[in-house]
Parts: structure tokens; C-alpha cells; sequence
């Protein structure tokens, strides 16, 4: 609703702007809610969406956090910046084969802020970024609600008037205390989603702003229309989803700026009305300001095409079933499905699930499943506010539907599979935006209950009621995304059938060290997907580190078979093949691994192991060497090759081997071990016992340190000294092999110069 006010003599033209905008239906009028000034309201905002995510600040980095903050290159000060505008947001190069082209280069400079700040991966840092930014998107809800729900008005002054207050107020509270927002605010990548929402809003405030009347008497600005596509240009390079505000923004124009009944213009362009000019598409600006919108909107586009490539990303069968099957109809009935369980968690949030592929739901193949009711709830739910929104004489009513169905639905867009094939079933994630769309239709729909009702007080009850069960749920659900233990058994109940959900919950606890458990996990993921060779890949491994071999290289094998290119599984099928003696198909398996994947230091360094078994040492060295080169770090391969250098009595070889490696790695001190027992050996003591002093200070409780350098000593001649460090090697470790021998002839030593010394 624009009001030109020309007359700046007339008194109280606050008082008269708010009178003729009752004039108009007002949502407020019916509505039994609390009527608080602005500032108070979002103070209120801010305070109930902090307190519902609170408790997940000091949770830790879990799910995918690990391959987008921790395993991410592009969060060290080593990785220039200028490789963020080439990388996708998991720091893989957009034009590789196996990039997901998610381009999102502002979220990702954001973590690397958050890695600068903090010195290191700290999550806590993190987690309270994520907080803020969703309580200033909520308390800018405040603001958007009473546009989307008031009208569009602004006083002489310049200022925008609220309309609706009390409706905007709970709009914002209803989007604040959303259950299904929680990945977003509590798993950190949800910052790319935040972020999105934040720029996506200040855009549509922005366009909003373009329509105030400014001294030259203009009815909107080309600037702000401008600064909006900017803002929704930087939403987009914080997540894909931001784009679509620039088409929210031509809907608003056209309903709220223009109101445009869409219903009579889609008569008047079929029927070639000549009356169309009048409908206000050329006398406001309409059409001009959307082609600003679009060829901005195709500028974003096409600089986005151009940077990342036109290759669609590459995606599997078990990330999205529905998108590989071969029947149309299958296709459309099951995205129409994921599509009412989308609308499902925003009416009722109560079964929440961080992973929902892997047989989580189900493929509907025929028209008898009886979960197409879902499907067809879901379309007359729609078709009934559609046609509300076209052609319901009220136009206050048709704009409120209009818009709310906009924002639930074009926010969505680009995870419908419509476009192009999206990497998952569903993600709560991406309905963060779709909730706007949602808050306005139940806040709508309460006004009109409201209207109805004869006992308001009990309809706020219960509006009051249904908030606060959601915050007791996001503190629940906030509380599980503290640990992956928590989340990954969480989902357990609500995604029983989701391989994914077992082989997450059996890597959490192999990595805690309870094997026997995370077979138990594993060996049902592979049941509920026969082919999740990954999960194959983990059991196999355990099954190695437990001895039983055969049934280790059975899983490898199978897995390699359905995966041919899966490099580690190959390499473990290696390590157990030489476990068992099969050194020919062993070493056949690590070069396999080598072919998939070049630069595979670890496989280098168990093919270098495979080739000390057999006594190849040039090969072993050669091998060794290899991993050593692509990856500098590797203390391993390092260590064997001081030592098989050192067994084979090339001292001066080990010694300049050892001295290389301190360099890279000078504060291991398994190095300083292994190059202090070649200096023993070329009678540099000094150097020798300085090298395992200090190792020693770094790992104390090693017998073999402290009984390597009592043979340093007893060589040396320093008996005392050896005697104690003897004495600490078998107090550490009474097995300790040479040790109590060595310890044995010292003391006779010791026995027989006191005697000579009686």
C-alpha cells in the first residue's frame, strides 16, 4: 500500500496515515495477541530464538562439519584467498569430476574468519556465530512479517509504518522457535543457510525501500532496486537458495506495489485485452523494474555458470533414489511425496533426522501405496489456497495467501528436483527460507480462527502452548547436536531403515574403540544396503584388526567388485592379503589403489612394508620415499626407513635420512628415537643422549626410550646412569625384551668392579 502525502502543513500525518490504512481490512483487528511497541518486541525475538539454540554453543564439530571446517584446505592462511572463488564449499576445485558444485565462497571466508580468530578448530567460536546471525534473522522477521501481513507504508517522514503488529510479533515468534531450524543453527554448516536468509531478507527490505517517495517526488528508486540485487547476488554466493529473492521480490512488486489481481490479468492476456495497459503494469514502473530484476538476476547466473561450469554435479542412487528411477511416473509421485513430508516437518517438527537417504524413505512404485494419501493431502491443501489466492473477492486476503504461498514455494525451488537433480531425499536445512511462507499462512489462518472464535483467550492459549512445546523441542534437539553419538543415535528411531544412520552410529564408536559394537552397526547397514561399500570398507577393516581375515577379504572384495575405483578398499584388501601371505595379489591390490588414486601416500607406505617382508629393500626405500614426498608429515614412513637403513648398516644413509625428517617434523619423538639409536651406533653419544632425552620428555612412559639409552650409557661407559634408566625400562614394561638381560650383565659389571675396588 503506497499513500503520496504532498501536504507537509497537515496536522498529526502519522495519525492520518494509520486512519485511512483502516480503511483497509487489517489483520491485527481479529487477532487476540500481545500489542508491544517495536523495540520491545524484538527484544523479545532475540531473546526466546537465543534461548532455543543456547545450549548448542559449546557443542562439538559433528557430521559434515568434518569435510567442510576440519578436512577443508581452504580455511588455512597457506590456502590464498583467491582459491575460494575456484573451490566449491567443501575446498574441492569446481571443475573437478567429483565436485557437488555447491559454490558458496562468502560462508566458507566466514569459517576461515572463525578459524583466524580462534587459532585453530575451536567450535565453540563457531557455534555462537551461528546463534547471533539466527537471532538477527529472526528480529529482522519482525520487520518483514509486518510488510508481508501490513502493507507496504511509509509516514511523510520517511519511516515505514507497522501495520500489523501483533500479527508480524507472532509471525516472528512462530519462525524464531521452528524446531526444523536447528541443523541449520546448531550444525555449523548451517551457517550457508543462515547467511542466505540474512542477505535474502536485507535484499527484500532493501526492494521494499526503493518504493519510498523521496524530494524529487519519484515514486521508487533504481538505486535500491540495484543495492537489492546485490544483496541477492551476496545471498547466493552464501548458498544457491538466495537467487530466488530476486523473484520473491517481482511477486511483491506486482501484488503489493501494483496490486495486480492475477486471476483478471491472466483473463485480460487471454482474451488480448486492450485494456491491459491500464492494469499498472507501465504506469508504476512494473515492468521496467523487472527487467532490472532479471537481467541482473541473468548476469548472477550466467558469471556463476561460468566460474563453476555447466557439468551438473555428480550424485549416487542411495542420495537421491527417486531422481535415478526409470519411470517418469515414479520420478514424479515420489518428488511429489518428498514434498508433503517437507510440508509434514513444518506443521509438525516432532521427527527430526540429520540424514534422510539410504532407504529412510522408502520408493513408492505403484498408485497403491498407501502413502499416496500424502500426495494427495498435500495438493488439495495447495489447490484450495491457490484458488483462495486467485480468486477471492477480498484483496487483502488474496495478497496475504499470495505472498505466503510464494515464500513457501519459491525459496524451494531449487531442492525440488525440478531443475536438476539435488543431493538428497530431504534436508531440513533448505525449508530454513520455505518457513517464512509457512509462519504467514498460520499466522493468516489464526487471525481468521480468531474472527470465528467466541473464547480468543483460549485460541492465544493454545498459539501460546504450540510455542512453547517448540522451544522445549529446539533446546531438545539443539542438545543432540552436541555430539555426533547423540545426533547419530537420535536418528536411530526416526530413520530406522537409513544405512546411513547405522554406519554413522558404528563409526562413532569404533572411533571411541568399541569394536564389538560398531560390528554389530556396520554388519546392519550392509544388510539394510548391500551395496554401501563404505560400510563394507569399515568392517572389513575391523575384522582385519581382529584376525579374521577371511571374512575381511570377503567384504573388501565385494566391495571393490561394485566399486571398482574405490582406492581404499583396495588398499585394505592389500593389507590383508599380505596378512595372509598372498604378497603377489597383495602388492597387485596396493597398485590398484596407486591407479585410482595417484597421490596415495598411505598406500605407498603399506606397499613399502610389503617389500620389507620380502626382503626388497630398494623397492621398500623406493616406496617409502614416495609417501615421504606426498606427504611430508607421514612419521611412518619416515621411521621404517631410518630403521631398515639402520638394520642394514647403512648408518651415514640413516643418519641423513633421520636429520631430514627432524626438519620436517622436529617435535616427533618416535624420530628423535629411531635417529638417536643410529648415532649410538656411530659412537656420536653426546648427540645420541640429547636426542633421547628429549624424547623422552615428550613420552615418558616409553620402556623401549629409556631402555635404549641405558644401552647408551652402558655403552658409553656411564654405568649409574644406565643402571637407572634399566631399571625404569622394566618398572615401565617387566617383559621389555633385552632389557633385563642387558640389565642382568650390567649389574655383575657393577658386581665385579666392586669387588676389584674391595
Amino acid at each position: 500500500q503506497i499513500f503520496n502525502q504532498h501536504n507537509a502543513e497537515a496536522p498529526n500525518l502519522e495519525q492520518a496515515f494509520h486512519r485511512m490504512a483502516q480503511m483497509e481490512p487489517n489483520l491485527d483487528h481479529d487477532v487476540s495477541w500481545f500489542l508491544l511497541p517495536s523495540y520491545w518486541a524484538k527484544m523479545i525475538v532475540a531473546l526466546i530464538s537465543f534461548l532455543c539454540f543456547a545450549n548448542s554453543y559449546d557443542g562439538d564439530f559433528v557430521f559434515d562439519d568434518s569435510e567442510a571446517i576440519i578436512n577443508n584446505k581452504d580455511l588455512r592462511a597457506e590456502t590464498p584467498l583467491g582459491d575460494l572463488w575456484y573451490h566449491d564449499f567443501w575446498g574441492s576445485k569446481l571443475s573437478s569430476n567429483t565436485s557437488h558444485k555447491s559454490y558458496r565462497p562468502l560462508t566458507v571466508l566466514t569459517f576461515r574468519i572463525n578459524y583466524l580468530f580462534a587459532g585453530g578448530f575451536y567450535p565453540v567460536g563457531f557455534h555462537v556465530i551461528n546463534i547471533i546471525l539466527h537471532c538477527t534473522i529472526s528480529v529482522l522477521m519482525v520487520d518483514v512479517f509486518s510488510i508481508l501481513l501490513g502493507g507496504l507504508q511509509f509516514s511523510n517522514k520517511g519511516r515505514r509504518l507497522n501495520l500489523a503488529p501483533k500479527s508480524s510479533l507472532l509471525a516472528a515468534l512462530l519462525f524464531a522457535v521452528h524446531p526444523v531450524h536447528t541443523e541449520c543453527v546448531a550444525g555449523i554448516v548451517g551457517r550457508a543457510d543462515l547467511l542466505c536468509a540474512l542477505f535474502f531478507l536485507l535484499s527484500f527490505l532493501g526492494y521494499c525501500k526503493a518504493f519510498r517517495e523521496n524530494k524529487e517526488g519519484h515514486t521508487f528508486s533504481v538505486f535500491w532496486v540495484l543495492v537489492s540485487v546485490i544483496l541477492g547476488a551476496i545471498a547466493m554466493l552464501c548458498k544457491e537458495q538466495g537467487i530466488t529473492v530476486l523473484g520473491l521480490n517481482a511477486v511483491f512488486d506486482a501484488l503489493v506495489i501494483n496490486k495486480i489481481n492475477l486471476l483478471e490479468l491472466i483473463r485480460k492476456l487471454l482474451y488480448k485485452d486492450k485494456s491491459l495497459e491500464n492494469a499498472g503494469l507501465l504506469r508504476k514502473g512494473l515492468l521496467f523494474r523487472i527487467t532490472l530484476l532479471m537481467c541482473g538476476g541473468a548476469g548472477i547466473l550466467y558469471i556463476r555458470w561460468s566460474i563453476m561450469g555447466t557439468g551438473p554435479p555428480a550424485f549416487t542412487e542411495v542420495d537421491n533414489p527417486a531422481s535415478f528411477a526409470d519411470s517418469l511416473f515414479v520420478r514424479a509421485i515420489n518428488y511429489n511425496y518428498y514434498y508433503s513430508l517437507n510440508a509434514w516437518l513444518l506443521l509438525c517438527p516432532w521427527w527430526l533426522c540429520f540424514d534422510w537417504s539410504m532407504g529412510c524413505i522408502p520408493l513408492i512404485k505403484s498408485v497403491s501405496d498407501w502413502r499416496i494419501i500424502a500426495l494427495a493431502a498435500l495438493w488439495f491443501c495447495l489447490i484450495g489456497l491457490i484458488c483462495q489466492a486467485l480468486c477471492s473477492e477480498d484483496s487483502h486476503k488474496r495478497r496475504i495467501l499470495t505472498l505466503g504461498l510464494g515464500f513457501l514455494i519459491i525459496p524451494f525451488l531449487p531442492a525440488s528436483n525440478l531443475f536438476f537433480r539435488v543431493g538428497f531425499v530431504i534436508a531440513e536445512r533448505v525449508i530454513y527460507l520455505p518457513s517464512i511462507g509457512y509462519c504467514i499462512l498460520f499466522t493468516y489462518g489464526f487471525s481468521l480462527l480468531s474472527k470465528q472464535a467466541k473464547k480468543k483467550k483460549i485460541l492465544a492459549v493454545a498459539v501460546l502452548g504450540i510455542l512453547l512445546i517448540n522451544v522445549m523441542r529446539c533446546a531438545l534437539r539443539s542438545s543432540q547436536w552436541r555430539s555426533e553419538e547423540q545426533l547419530f543415535r537420535s536418528a536411530l528411531s526416526v530413520c530406522p531403515l537409513n544405512a546411513k544412520v547405522h554406519y554413522n552410529v558404528g563409526k562413532n564408536l569404533a572411533d571411541k574403540g568399541n569394536q564389538s559394537a560398531a560390528i554389530k552397526y556396520y554388519r546392519e547397514a550392509v544388510r539394510l544396503n548391500p551395496k554401501y561399500v563404505h560400510a563394507m570398507n569399515n568392517l572389513g577393516n575391523i575384522l582385519k584388526e581382529r584376525n579374521e581375515l577371511h571374512e575381511a577379504e570377503e567384504l573388501l572384495s565385494l566391495a571393490v567388485q561394485i566399486q571398482p575405483d574405490f582406492a581404499a578398499a583396495w588398499m585394505n584388501l592389500g593389507i590383508v592379503q599380505n596378512s595372509l601371505r598372498r604378497f603377489e595379489e597383495a602388492e597387485q591390490s596396493y597398485w590398484t589403489a596407486i591407479k585410482h588414486r595417484k597421490k596415495y601416500p598411505d598406500c605407498y607406505y603399506n606397499l613399502g612394508r610389503l617389500y620389507a617382508d620380502l626382503n626388497r629393500h630398494i623397492d621398500a626405500l623406493n616406496a617409502w620415499r614416495n609417501a615421504t614426498v606426498l606427504k611430508p608429515e607421514h612419521s611412518l614412513a619416515w621411521n621404517n626407513m631410518i630403521i631398515l637403513l639402520d638394520n642394514t648398516g647403512n648408518l651415514a644413509q640413516a643418519e641423513a635420512v633421520g636429520r631430514e625428517a627432524l626438519e620436517l617434523i622436529p617435535n616427533d619423538h618416535s624420530l628423535m628415537f629411531s635417529l638417536a639409536n643410529v648415532l649410538g651406533k656411530s659412537q656420536k653419544y653426546k648427540e645420541s643422549e640429547a636426542l633421547f632425552l628429549k624424547a623422552i620428555k615428550a613420552n615418558p612412559n616409553a620402556a623401549s626410550y629409556h631402555g635404549n639409552l641405558a644401552v647408551l650409557y652402558h655403552r658409553w661407559g656411564n654405568l649409574d646412569l644406565a643402571k637407572k634408566h634399566y631399571e625404569v625400562s622394566l618398572k615401565l614394561d617387566p617383559m621389555a625384551p633385552g632389557t633385563k638381560e642387558n640389565y642382568n650383565l650390567l649389574r655383575r659389571k657393577l658386581e665385579q668392579l666392586q669387588k676389584k675396588g674391595g
